[in-house]
């Protein structure tokens, strides 16, 4: 039984390792050293926005505007450094201060209007999305100083900065989710709201706070990705949404929240591109990533609710 309980619980592991061993043989490129790195260093942001969903997931929300606050705080962090001429460093931490904030939005919205996640964050997306058009003036900015594209293109003793930020990042949000009570009750949030409330978790600053937090890791996902790009605009990050998303229910994170671990979430993300990665290399273009995707969305759905049944069964 314990057997079958471990095989279950690393399945997605096994489709990892699965997917890699199919491509090395399709195209022994793929197993190079350089596109592993590739992947990784491709990948790095997308985990941190993803980890960062997982936890408004996790607590039993959802949250569709991942991409444009993206979108937003890329814009904000590369004006600050190019039209308001302000260094480097504060210009990280207005981008970060403006992540929180939109994530302070969209908790106020989500608890004061007493509407789900998913209708709030469709609204506050599209405002995101005109605000950062209004405020770049629809235009790209160019220029970015080498001391900022060092956080998306820089080395550390041979290790991309950027797979280093992500490893912190992934390991302070699995001491929060499992070693804290904040965790917790984020988990018991997910499971059941009204014995969370009833146990004494104030449920209303929960998820305010757990938008926050997600709202905070998405915003250092912005930077590194205009970090890696050494440029800004207002499409850059958007769609990111349904990767993470994609990646977060993948590795465990149930839609109906109070199930999910970040390593899960991590290795999603990393069969998403493997899965891009080695398409790619096999000679297949952009259009049948998109079906591969959605099909891998839909089949993590389907094996989430086939536990839940089971779960129920039992």
């Amino acid at each position: 039984m314990k057997v079958k309980e471990t095989a279950k619980k690393f399945t997605i592991l096994y489709v990892l390792i699965g997917l890699i061993v199919l491509f090395s043989i399709l195209n022994p490129v793929f197993f190079s050293i350089q596109n592993l790195t590739n992947i990784f260093v491709q990948q790095s942001y997308v985990i941190i926005a993803a980890i960062g969903l997982a936890f408004i997931m996790i607590s039993g929300g959802m949250d569709l505007s991942v991409g444009y606050q993206m979108s937003l705080v890329g814009v904000i962090t590369a004006l600050a450094i190019m039209w308001w001429e302000l260094p480097v460093p504060a210009a990280v931490l207005i981008g970060l201060a403006a992540g929180i904030v939109l994530g302070l939005i969209n908790g106020v919205a989500a608890v004061y209007l007493k509407v789900h996640p998913l209708i709030i964050t469709l609204g506050t997306m599209t405002i995101f999305q005109g605000v950062s058009y209004i405020i770049s003036n629809s235009n790209p900015i160019f220029g970015l100083p080498d001391s900022f594209k060092y956080l998306g293109q820089g080395y550390v003793l041979g290790i991309p900065v950027s797979v280093i930020l992500m490893v912190l990042i992934a390991a302070a949000a699995s001491i929060i989710l499992n070693k804290t009570y904040f965790g917790r009750y984020v988990y018991a949030l997910g499971s059941n709201e009204e014995a969370a409330h009833l146990a004494g978790v104030n449920v209303r600053f929960m998820k305010i706070c757990v938008f926050m937090i997600s709202s905070f890791f998405v915003a250092i996902s912005a930077i590194i990705l205009v970090a890696r790009a050494g440029s800004a605009t207002s499409a850059t990050g958007v769609g990111t949404e349904f990767t993470c998303m994609t990646a977060a229910v993948l590795g465990g994170v149930s839609f109906k929240g109070g199930a999910g671990k970040v390593w899960g979430v991590i290795t999603g993300v990393l069969i998403l591109g493997v899965l891009s990665s080695g398409m790619q290399i096999i000679g297949l273009g952009t259009y049948p990533q998109y079906v591969a995707k959605g099909l891998v969305l839909l089949a993590a759905v389907g094996f989430d609710t086939y536990q839940k049944s089971g779960k129920v069964k039992k």
